[in-house]
C-alpha cells in the first residue's frame, strides 16, 4: 500500500485548488520497495481543454524525471485534479492516456466543500481500473 506523507497530500490539494477551475497534474517519486512517497513534482497541464483534460508539459515531465533520478527516487503515482467532480474517478481519457500501468493514479475531486483524493490502479492496455488503497502518514514517520 503506498504511503503519502500529510505534507505531500496537502501540496497535491494546493496544486489543485491554486490551478482550478483547471484541472491540474504532476508526479510523485519516491522509494517503490518501501512504498513511501517521498517528492512531488508538479508539472504544467499544457492540454489543448485544460477545462476538463490533463497533459503534462514534456519538459516538465523529463526534468522530474531527471530530478528522481539524482535524488534515487523512482515513479511511483501520477495525479491530476477533475475541478467539478465531488467522487472523483478515472474518465475515459484518463484510461486510455495511463501510460505507466506501474503508477498509482491519483485524482482530486473538488466538487464539495472538502476536496477528495482517491487511488486507482489503471490498464490502459485492457481499458479498466479500480480503486487503489493508500495511507497518509504523519509527516515524522
Amino acid at each position: 500500500m503506498l504511503k503519502l506523507k500529510n505534507t505531500l497530500v496537502n501540496e497535491i490539494l494546493a496544486h489543485a485548488r491554486e490551478q482550478a477551475p483547471h484541472e491540474c497534474c504532476g508526479l510523485i517519486g519516491g522509494d517503490v520497495a518501501e512504498e513511501t512517497a517521498t517528492s512531488i513534482y508538479r508539472t504544467r497541464n499544457v492540454a489543448e481543454d485544460t477545462l476538463t483534460t490533463y497533459e503534462a508539459a514534456p519538459e516538465d515531465l523529463f526534468a522530474a524525471q531527471c530530478a528522481m533520478r539524482d535524488c534515487g527516487e523512482q515513479l511511483l503515482a501520477i495525479y491530476h485534479s477533475h475541478p467539478r467532480s465531488a467522487d472523483p474517478q478515472p474518465s475515459e481519457t484518463d484510461v486510455r492516456l495511463a501510460y505507466y500501468p506501474s503508477a498509482v493514479y491519483f485524482i482530486v475531486g473538488l466538487g464539495n466543500e472538502e476536496p477528495l483524493l482517491r487511488a486507482f490502479r489503471i490498464s490502459e492496455r485492457e481499458g479498466r481500473w479500480e480503486p487503489a488503497e493508500y495511507e497518509v502518514t504523519a509527516d515524522n514517520r
